[in-house]
């Protein structure tokens, strides 16, 4: 492959600089060729410098304005009768490998796109919508498929059997990677999950049903609203545990740990009451400190 290139690369010289010393013979500037072909000063800069080839389309124009034959154009040199005919195989070959080289280099623009703007879909999907937003998984998960298609169309491996097990990894991997990313999210933002599969709303609290695990939103649209991630799916809607404060924010979890009378000296004992917002709901504490 890198031979075939690099022949390629050389052949591509080679006819930039025969484009170049015919167009000085006939005492053409690159402006008075372009006119003639309906091209750009700068598209016969580019071929004479052997950034890019000329147009198949373009060749018998060329011809035409150099009065030189395709065969010549293509070997990049005059030729001459004895060996025009092995020219003019030998043309043809490399004709069939830059075609084949164009096809080939288009074809993975094309799978880079795809493979590029399945991941930028996917990024966009995490960042401009709410986890709760349906939007947000959608196109995440058309974000995956279009890279999918992309992967599928760079994969090369030869081996048909081991190409399709690895477009297949592929896809479960980055499906994984999707769902811990969001579990993630889930732990340390205290949010709903984005690829639930089920939304079940009651009174006081909103669950979740993702892959694996469930999310218990407590108090939902309140300021005590808190979240309750359920892996080992311990609980349910009866025996959820639900308060009527933020149960994470608090210290309400020590009170149920410990179960002692015993709270600590004054100072401790009043932050501990200050961190439950029972007297929000109607409660009042009075500390006898004679009695502590």
């Amino acid at each position: 492959m890198i031979s075939r290139k690099r022949e390629l690369k050389m052949n591509q010289e080679r006819i930039g600089h025969f484009i170049s010393e015919c167009r000085k013979k006939k005492k053409m500037t690159q402006t008075e060729l372009a006119e003639k072909l309906g091209v750009s000063d700068k598209t016969i800069s580019n071929w004479e410098n052997a950034r890019c080839m000329p147009d198949l389309s373009l060749y018998k124009p060329i011809c035409e304005a150099l009065d030189i034959s395709i065969n010549e154009l293509m070997s990049g040199e005059k030729v001459s009768i004895d060996n025009y005919q092995e020219k003019l195989e030998e043309n043809i070959i490399d004709t069939i490998n830059y075609t084949t080289k164009k096809v080939l280099d288009k074809d993975k623009l094309i799978s880079d796109i795809l493979f590029g703007c399945g991941l930028a879909l996917i990024f966009l999907a995490f960042t401009l919508f709410p986890s709760e937003s349906s939007w947000g998984s959608i196109f995440s998960i058309i974000g995956l498929i279009i890279s999918f298609i992309g992967f599928i169309k760079l994969n090369k491996i030869n081996n048909k059997t081991i190409r399709i097990i690895t477009n297949i990894s592929y896809f479960i991997i980055a499906l994984i990677i999707l769902l811990v990313l969001d579990f993630m999210n889930v732990i340390l933002n205290d949010t709903a999950p984005r690829y639930s599969y089920l939304k079940e709303t009651g009174d006081d609290m909103i669950i979740y049903k993702a892959p694996f695990y469930n999310v218990y939103r407590i108090n939902y649209n309140t300021k005590n609203e808190y979240y309750i991630v359920d892996v080992k799916n311990e609980y349910n809607e009866d025996t959820i545990p639900v308060v009527p404060f933020n149960r994470n924010k608090t210290s309400y979890n020590n009170i149920i740990k410990y179960q002692n009378k015993y709270l600590g000296n004054n100072s401790n004992t009043g932050n501990l009451i200050n961190n439950l917002p029972l007297s929000e709901n109607g409660y009042v504490f009075e500390i006898d400190s004679n009695n502590l």
